[in-house]
């Protein structure tokens, strides 16, 4: 089983008979989904998902794939392939097209609905192809072939490439769903023909590989989700994301069975879900849906509300309920039901909003207490049963933490890979597929992107580290005004501070020091502003640090007067 090392450097010219996979993003982390297939000069893209911020990003409202290792070969890329509907797939779409808008995309009608309706808002029309399972595609030096996939969304699909290189299958997000909600099965037995035809390097979803077993189908969570219904007082509350179709459609189920009235709230729920009824992939039973804004003439056990904020997002409506700053007052006997799993990394917001709705008096039914959400993603038996069916070559696990990606190479070893043909990989490694032989060559840069606010890829890590120092630690400004003729103090030092307990008295033990470090340097001939607020940074820093154990951001400023 190989790994990359931190030695790798820029990988070599790619051989004719060659097949490239460069993944920049969704290894090593749940989300930003995004591969570049690479032959005889040629690139095709498959997926490309946002990751969403966590505490340490503050101010931060997406991470996007870092797109400098194509943006010089952006008249190559055949196509955009898009395996499902999540955001974590298609999220950072409308920022790889505003760099060259005519590049085709190509996914099912699901898919593409959901990301034309994004790229709308962002004023880009796209050249589009929809595609269903068991068609195949020819795109230049790419032959491309659909098979019908299960996972929590409708219409998702896996991709078999055909290239004179070798071959490829990528499954997208999936699991083997038995008795889907809406019938539609993983096809087994299309996987079964393309091992057959010989499947020379296989990327398969990781998410779930360290968990055992099955995954439960998504029919068993019915039960209770009607228990949830029966039992419940007054209003009941569902979050999950804005684009689980499938969760959705089993609350309108229960909300008709319970005799509710359903409101979507949030414009993502509601345009998804708007698209999703209108392709037909969502049942609405008639006179089932009212306007939020009418909810005041029902009384509260006639009431259903869909909203987004399952993952503690600060932004969303259930995050906003929490903490009261909501059109929609949660009190005691509501009942709240978080319809969804935990995405690693978000379970401190999650348990956050948990708790400050439990504290206003709601009931939550969550997945710890109740059986009312199911993953999306192929366990580690479903795993088992691809890599025999399939028989691959080589193996490539993508789309998962560390930590997952090495339980599936450790199922695709169990199951008869070589250990030298699974490939363990991040963002950014380069791994070229060679006469049947899958290896990694090198790495490219692949960095986070951050969209912050109206800016694209403008803060940087440095940023964000000051913004944690702000949030942490707090300020303090020290401001000292020079005689420009002499370099003597005119005034000051004053000092200001934000984000301490102390009383702002105990900052004035700190002026003396500042002001003997700026004289001393003064008289050594240091007359320069900059150099001089490195001294005060110095000074206040090292008093902060050893009398009050902190370590804020300190802005001296110098004026010549």
């Amino acid at each position: 089983m190989s790994h990359p090392h931190p030695e790798l450097t820029t990988p070599p010219a790619l051989p004719d008979n060659g097949l490239r996979v460069v993944a920049l993003g969704g290894l090593g982390e749940v989300g930003r989904n995004m591969a570049v297939l690479e032959t005889k000069g040629r690139l095709l893209v498959i997926d490309c998902g946002v990751l969403f911020p966590e505490d340490h990003h503050p101010g931060v409202d997406l991470i996007l794939p870092d797109f400098s290792y194509i943006r010089d070969r952006l008249d190559d890329i055949e196509a955009i392939v898009l395996t499902h509907g999540h955001e974590d797939h298609i999220g950072a779409v409308p920022y790889l097209l505003k760099l060259k808008g005519d590049i085709p995309i190509i996914g099912s009608t699901l898919t593409l609905a959901l990301v034309e309706a994004k790229l709308k808002e962002h004023r880009i029309r796209p050249y589009s192809m929809a595609v269903r399972e068991g068609q195949r595609e020819r795109l230049g030096v790419f032959d491309l072939e659909f098979v019908a996939v299960n996972h929590s969304i409708p219409d998702a699909l896996a991709v078999f490439v055909r290239t004179e290189a070798g071959t490829l299958l990528h499954t997208g997000d999936f699991k083997m769903d038995q008795l889907p909600l809406d019938g539609r099965l993983t096809d087994l037995r299309a996987f079964a023909r393309l091992g057959e035809e010989g499947v020379d390097l296989f990327l398969t979803d990781s998410t779930n590989a360290d968990v055992p077993g099955f995954t439960t189908p998504e029919l068993e969570i019915a039960p209770a989700i009607d228990k949830v219904f029966r039992h419940a007082e007054r209003r009941i509350i569902v979050a999950c994301f804005s684009s689980h179709v499938h969760r959705v459609q089993q609350v309108l189920d229960a909300a008709e069975k319970a005799g509710r009235k359903v409101a979507m709230v949030g414009r993502s729920m509601m345009r998804n879900m708007g698209i999703a009824a209108e392709l037909g992939y969502l049942k609405v039973p008639d006179g089932i849906l009212v306007d939020i804004k009418k909810l005041d003439d029902l009384r509260d056990d006639e009431v259903v509300l869909i909203c987004t904020g399952s993952q503690g997002e600060p932004m969303a409506a259930l995050s906003r309920m929490a903490n009261r700053e909501h059109r929609i007052n949660v009190g005691p006997g509501d009942t709240v039901l978080l319809a969804s799993s935990l995405i690693p990394g978000n379970e401190n917001a999650v348990y956050r909003i948990i708790n400050g709705l439990m504290r206003l008096g709601a009931n939550v039914v969550h997945k710890g207490n109740a059986k009312v959400h199911v993953s999306g993603h192929a366990s580690a038996g479903e795993l088992l049963y691809c890599y025999n069916i399939v028989k691959p070559r080589n193996v490539l696990p993508v789309h998962g933490e560390w930590r997952h990606m090495y339980a599936n190479a450790q199922l695709a070893i169990a199951s008869g890979v070589p250990a030298d043909n699974v490939v363990l990989a991040e963002d950014g490694v380069v791994v070229d597929l060679v006469d049947g032989q899958a290896a990694i060559s090198g790495v490219v840069d692949c960095g986070y992107v951050y969209v912050d606010g109206s800016s694209v890829g403008g803060a940087d890590e440095a940023l964000l580290k000051d913004r944690r120092i702000l949030r942490d630690e707090g300020f303090i400004t020290c401001v000292v005004v020079l005689d420009a003729a002499t370099g003597k103090i005119a005034s000051g030092p004053e000092i200001t501070a934000r984000g301490f307990v102390e009383n702002e008295e105990i900052f004035q033990q700190v002026i003396p020091k500042v002001e003997r470090a700026v004289e001393e340097a003064v008289a050594n001939g240091v007359r320069d502003d900059q150099q001089l607020q490195q001294v005060i940074r110095r000074a206040v820093g090292s008093w902060v640090g050893g009398k009050i154990r902190r370590r804020p951001m300190i802005i001296p400023v110098v004026l010549q007067a």
